[in-house]
């Protein structure tokens, strides 16, 4: 039989991304969450954890941690029910989102559920294309992600999308873009990008000019809030979400650089398929509050 103690370690020192911060967590020393995960990996005679920065669950080690947190949401799902752990404060769920979502529509979809069902979330943030894999691994236990398509053992829910267009500031196009935005002047301009794994301004530029300018000043800024800041300051041009952005082109601080041109990202919605009761009712809320936020059409 699993002991859930050592379960519990393998999960912090995951999601903690360290031994040190799993201790702290625990309230043990460093040295006994590295015993109890030694412990649980000579009772399933293999490597858990790799022992890198940060530590990454082997592909047992994945299987562990979706066993360790479904059964988590279960116990959770039984308090509730049967009325133990009244006390015990505010369920935690954890899933994974990606930051415009977060920094645009998605609390307020999610809002008046954790209000009314007494619910935290342990978010975890990456690009809407990598947030699959924390559900994969067994870290969380849904996701906002682009994938139509779900995993085994998954369900996926449209949500809608997201349109986001080339913006920059007025006076960062008369000084770089005179003429409007062409491949010449591209080549030369500051472009911002999310990070290295963000590929709106490509698919936005071969859009507008057919190439994506490959010697490109690229600034990586890896903040929605920076990211706006910045375009609004002059640093630079790049891809805005619409529900970010309507407030700036309506006064004029904004302008599209690309006219015409735009990406629409579609989101989903994708979960376990256990039978539990607060995730379905998560999942539910989630779904029809982000139809208010997003455009509702599938491609």
């Amino acid at each position: 039989m699993l002991d859930y103690r050592l379960l519990e370690a393998l999960a912090l020192v995951v999601r903690e991304q360290g031994f040190e911060k799993a201790a702290e967590t625990m309230h043990l020393t460093q040295s006994a969450v590295s015993q109890r995960i030694k412990q649980l990996e000579e009772q399933a005679g293999q490597v858990l954890v790799r022992r890198t920065s940060p530590p990454e669950p082997t592909r047992a080690g994945r299987e562990m941690l979706r066993h360790y947190n479904q059964v988590k949401l279960l116990e959770n799902d039984l308090q509730t029910t049967v009325g133990l752990g009244r006390d015990s404060g505010p369920v935690s769920l954890p899933v994974a989102v990606n930051a415009d979502s977060l920094d645009t529509w998605f609390l307020d979809a999610v809002g008046p559920f954790m209000r009314r069902e007494k619910v935290v979330l342990d978010l975890r943030v990456d690009d809407q294309e990598q947030t699959q894999r924390m559900l994969r691994d067994g870290e969380v236990v849904g996701c906002v992600s682009v994938e139509p398509r779900p995993m085994q053992g998954c369900r996926a829910l449209h949500l809608g999308g997201m349109r986001y267009r080339l913006l920059a500031s007025p006076e960062f196009m008369a000084e770089w873009f005179p003429e409007g935005l062409d491949e010449k002047h591209a080549e030369k301009a500051p472009l911002l990008t999310y990070n290295r794994k963000d590929n709106l301004q490509v698919n936005l530029l071969r859009q507008a000019i057919g190439v994506y300018p490959e010697k490109a000043p690229i600034f990586y800024l890896p903040s929605t809030d920076g990211f706006t800041r910045a375009i609004l300051s002059g640093l630079g041009y790049g891809s805005v979400p619409d529900q970010h952005s309507a407030p700036h082109l309506a006064s004029g601080a904004m302008v599209d650089a690309a006219p015409g041109c735009n990406v629409d990202v579609q989101l989903y919605w994708h979960s376990w398929n256990i039978r539990s009761d607060i995730l379905e009712r998560f999942s539910a809320d989630l779904t029809d509050n982000a139809a208010k936020y997003l455009e509702g059409q599938i491609p």
